[in-house]
C-alpha cells in the first residue's frame, strides 16, 4: 500500500524539482571609469544545465568595449538521467497501481505478474541509486560553476585591481537540493518494496513448501525410529513369556492319567 501511495508522489517531486528548475545570479563590475561600469549583470540558467551554452556580456573597463563570456561545464547527462528515471518510475508505479486495484486476478495468474513486478522493482531500485548519486555529484559541480565568485574570475575587468567586482545575488539551489533528497527517498522506497513483491512470487512460496517438506520428512523419520525401537523392545519381552506359556500347557498328563487306568483295565 505504501508503494501504491508514495511511489508516484515521490517520483513527481523528484523530476519536478529538478526538471522544472530555473535560476540565476547577478554580478556587479564597478570600473575605475564609472561610465564604463555595469552594476547589474544578470546570468540565467536552467535545466538541463548545459552551462557552456549560457552566454552573458560583461564590461572590459576599456572604453565601451564589452566581452561575451559563457559559464563552464555541461551537466546535462546526470540531470537528464535522473529526470528520465523519475518519469519512467512514475509511469510504471501508476500502471502498477491500476493493476493492483482493478486487475488483481490477472496479476496473480500463472505467477507471471508478481515475477515481472519483482524484476522491475529490483531494476528501478538500482537505477534510483545510480541516478541519485550521479545527480548529487552533478549538482555539486553546478553549484561550483555558478558560484558568483568563480564567475567573476572569468571577467578580464576583474583581473585589474582598479576595478571592483562584487557578487550581487547568488542562485537559489533549494529545489535542486530537494530533488536529490527525493531521489534517495525513492531508492529507499523501491528497495524496501523488494521484499513485499518477492513474497508475492512463486519463489517465496516454493521455498516455504520446501522447508515444510524438509521438516515433515525429518519429523516422520524420528517418529519411525522411535516406533521401531518401541515395537522391538516390548515384542521381545512378550514373546518369551508367550512361549513359556505354551510349554506350560502340559496339562496333557491329566489326560494321560485318565487314559492310563483305562488301558490297564483293558489289559487285565
Amino acid at each position: 500500500m505504501c508503494m501504491v501511495i508514495f511511489a508516484p508522489l515521490f517520483a513527481i517531486f523528484a523530476f519536478a524539482t529538478c526538471g522544472g528548475y530555473s535560476g540565476g545570479l547577478r554580478l556587479s563590475v564597478d570600473c575605475a571609469n564609472k561610465s564604463e561600469s555595469d552594476l547589474n549583470i544578470d546570468i540565467a540558467f536552467a535545466y538541463p544545465f548545459r552551462l557552456h551554452q549560457v552566454n552573458f556580456d560583461a564590461p572590459t573597463c576599456e572604453g565601451k568595449r564589452r566581452e561575451t563570456l559563457s559559464l563552464i561545464g555541461d551537466f546535462s547527462s546526470s540531470a537528464e538521467f535522473f529526470v528520465t528515471i523519475a518519469v519512467f518510475a512514475f509511469l510504471y508505479s501508476l500502471a502498477a497501481t491500476v493493476v493492483y486495484i482493478f486487475f488483481q486476478n490477472k496479476y496473480r495468474e500463472n505467477n507471471r505478474g508478481p515475477l515481472i513486478d519483482f524484476i522491475v522493482t529490483v531494476v528501478f531500485s538500482f537505477l534510483w541509486l545510480v541516478s541519485s548519486s550521479a545527480w548529487a555529484k552533478g549538482l555539486s559541480d553546478v553549484k561550483i560553476a555558478t558560484d558568483p565568485d568563480e564567475v567573476l574570475l572569468l571577467m578580464s575587468a576583474c583581473k585589474q585591481q582598479s576595478n571592483k567586482c562584487l557578487p550581487v545575488r547568488s542562485p537559489v539551489m533549494s529545489s535542486l537540493n530537494t530533488s536529490v533528497v527525493f531521489g534517495f527517498l525513492n531508492f529507499i522506497l523501491w528497495a524496501g518494496n523488494i521484499w513485499f513483491v518477492f513474497k508475492e512470487t512463486g519463489w517465496h512460496s516454493s521455498g516455504q513448501r520446501h522447508a515444510a517438506d524438509t521438516m515433515e520428512k525429518q519429523s516422520s523419520g524420528y517418529n519411525q525410529s522411535g516406533y521401531n525401537q518401541d515395537s522391538y523392545g516390548p515384542s521381545g519381552g512378550y514373546n518369551q513369556p508367550g512361549s513359556y506359556g505354551q510349554v506350560g500347557d502340559y496339562s496333557q498328563p491329566q489326560s494321560y492319567g485318565q487314559s492310563g487306568p483305562t488301558s490297564f483295565a483293558n489289559q487285565i
